[in-house]
């Protein structure tokens, strides 16, 4: 659970604070749908499908409540650097709020510090804090930007995210190669094209498409 629901960095990630996931409702929703479809919740297969559902539940949507203090852990730096960092390739697994059915992919993120940098290790962590989640990308795309600008104040941040969606895939329209591109850019990265461009340019020199 969060130590602190009020702490700026908890109030920045939009966290469900106070409650702990219901894994007990999670597990009688399953068995209930389970007898739904025409299943026997009985049969050997499927006697501890509830509980496996929960448990993953647990985990996939564990952004939801993961501590910002414990995730940054004071990785942040006073360091005299005013270039762009990019991580890229930041591998994510999101589950669609609108079928919870997955999507996953890839994200690249960019800023540019003021004063203040951050553990490498910090950005992925991030991408998981809001992609552990009910998400629809847009939505996801702008959180990771908007929170390391709230983390770090720096000169600007950009965020692109590339997606392959499991809803588009395996139902409705049916298209396997379909993938989604977002996109948030703060600061001097939507201010200034070539700062953008810089950026741009820099992930997709030597990507590959992206597949399962």
């Amino acid at each position: 659970m969060v130590s602190d629901c009020n702490d700026p960095l908890a109030l920045a990630a939009d966290l469900f604070c106070q409650d702990e996931m219901d894994i007990n409702s999670i597990e009688e929703s399953v068995n209930d749908i389970l007898v739904a479809i025409g299943e026997d919740p009985s049969r050997e297969g499927l006697v501890r499908t509830p509980q496996r559902v929960a448990k993953s539940y647990g985990e996939l949507l564990s952004g939801y409540r993961m501590d910002p203090k414990e995730l940054i852990n004071e990785a942040i730096f006073d360091v005299a650097y005013d270039q762009m960092v990019i991580v890229r390739d930041i591998e994510f697994y999101s589950m669609c709020e609108h079928h919870m059915l997955p999507f996953m992919g890839r994200a690249h993120v960019a800023y540019i510090p003021s004063d203040k940098v951050i553990g490498l290790s910090k950005i992925p962590r991030i991408v998981d804090l809001f992609s552990k989640r009910l998400q629809v990308q847009e939505r996801m795309t702008t959180q990771i930007a908007d929170y390391l600008d709230v983390v770090l104040n720096p000169q600007g941040v950009a965020v692109v995210v590339e997606g392959l969606h499991m809803c588009m895939m395996l139902r409705g329209v049916k298209k396997h190669d379909a993938r989604m591109t977002t996109s948030a850019m703060v600061g001097i990265f939507r201010a200034d094209a070539s700062t953008r461009n810089e950026f741009l340019d820099n992930i997709s020199r030597g990507a590959e498409r992206l597949h399962f």
